[in-house]
């Protein structure tokens, strides 16, 4: 796969495509991560004598009123903090004037565009991978870099479109990513996944990519209650995903020695700001009861399997995490699993939201910032943002 540092960049202009997709809220940036991890690409493309043109998705749009709460600029003043007088923002996506503007940036400069969706309006011309747009975008610049991990597994013009027509690489961040992931496919062992999150439906295809390969898979979240409602069990108020217990039969029926489901939850009657935790055993759930967390005795049967663990995948929380009581389960798994275990790679998403939230990201080996893109590259490695990287 060509990379970034097989590319002679001075006196060259590069069109960036970073993940710059960032969390706000009441018009502050309250998560920028995104923003930190693309400065290592930004900083190399300017330092080697090149200029960039940064370009990312913020939101979906819609309408026109996500376009005032998407607006790229935000996005532009945090990254001018981080580099100082380095970057330009222009309020365009494509155009005469955007053009110009890439045309009169000095080297060893960069502009950050509005955002790429903005060409979503009206005729879905960037999700839907126009060529035209992709064609436009491809004549600013003499080489395209994917730097944008998070939406690999996404067929839009920027992050796929323009790789058709011009030289293409892959930026620091995908290289770091790529390099943790891989580990997967020949993990030390034994090798343990860890499945938590809401729902089954979301992770069919990580469940059948990995289940073959793990010694054992620890399920937790609310996508457990399906499995113990496939196994026979009542799980009250509990979430669960009626039509996807045939599938988790299946799974049961052949992979039932290595799949491993709580044997105890917290959870509450009453699911308010405040709940009151109470904990059940799986085989005793009452009709109204709501489960929200392991419970102590999963954690325990949790942390004898991986004691002896060698490496583990985690995807998605174990508990209901947006509720600090709920937190409990993922809390000790992961201190536990940090602490004994020597390669621990959290699958993004939620369960590096979660634990960002209990300050334990610093001590894993490796958290993805895909999410999505993390488990469809898991699934299979010809991503449509890595298909022209050759």
């Amino acid at each position: 796969m060509k990379t970034i540092l097989d590319l002679y960049l001075k006196n060259r202009t590069v069109i960036l495509r970073c993940d710059l997709n960032v969390s706000i809220k009441n018009g502050k940036i309250i998560d920028d991560t995104k923003i930190k991890e693309s400065l290592k690409t930004i900083k190399y493309i300017l330092d080697q004598g090149g200029k960039v043109v940064i370009m990312s998705h913020l939101g979906k749009i819609k309408t026109e009123e996500d376009k005032q709460k998407n607006d790229m600029k935000i996005v532009y003043e945090r990254l001018n903090e981080l580099l100082p007088d380095k970057i330009s923002f222009i309020n365009e996506t494509s155009g005469l004037k955007l053009k110009k503007a890439v045309k009169k940036l000095e080297y060893g400069k960069g502009l950050l565009i509005q955002n790429t969706r903005y060409e979503d309006l009206p005729k879905n011309k960037e999700s839907g991978c126009d060529k035209k747009l992709s064609k436009f975008w491809a004549k600013l610049g003499d080489f395209y870099v994917n730097d944008a991990f998070g939406t690999i597994h996404r067929m839009h013009a920027s992050n796929y479109g323009i790789s058709n027509y011009l030289e293409s690489a892959v930026g620091f961040l995908i290289m770091k990513e790529l390099e943790n992931l891989n580990r997967l496919d020949n993990p030390k062992r034994p090798f343990v996944v860890i499945m938590g999150g809401s729902k089954i439906s979301d992770k069919i295809g990580i469940i059948k990519s990995l289940i073959k390969q793990a010694d054992y898979i620890l399920i937790g979240g609310a996508m457990a209650f399906t499995f113990l409602e496939a196994k026979g069990y009542r799980v009250g108020r509990s979430l669960f995903e009626e039509k996807y217990i045939d599938y988790c039969k299946e799974l049961l029926k052949h992979y039932g020695d290595r799949l491993i489901l709580p044997v105890d939850v917290y959870g509450t009657y009453n699911l308010t700001e405040k709940p009151d935790v109470i904990l059940q055993d799986v085989e005793n759930i009452p009709n109204d009861f709501i489960g929200l967390d392991i419970g102590d005795e999963t954690i325990k049967l949790f942390q004898s399997i991986l004691k002896n663990t060698k490496t583990i995948f985690w995807n998605g929380p174990l508990g209901a995490y947006e509720y600090e009581k709920f937190r409990y389960g993922t809390n000790e798994t992961l201190k536990y699993a940090t602490k004994n275990v020597e390669t621990v790679i959290l699958g993004g998403g939620d369960i590096v939201g979660c634990s960002n939230l209990l300050d334990l990201t610093k001590d894993v080996t490796f958290a993805s910032t895909g999410g999505g893109a993390t488990l469809k590259y898991l699934e299979d490695h010809n991503q449509p943002g890595l298909r022209n990287m050759k």
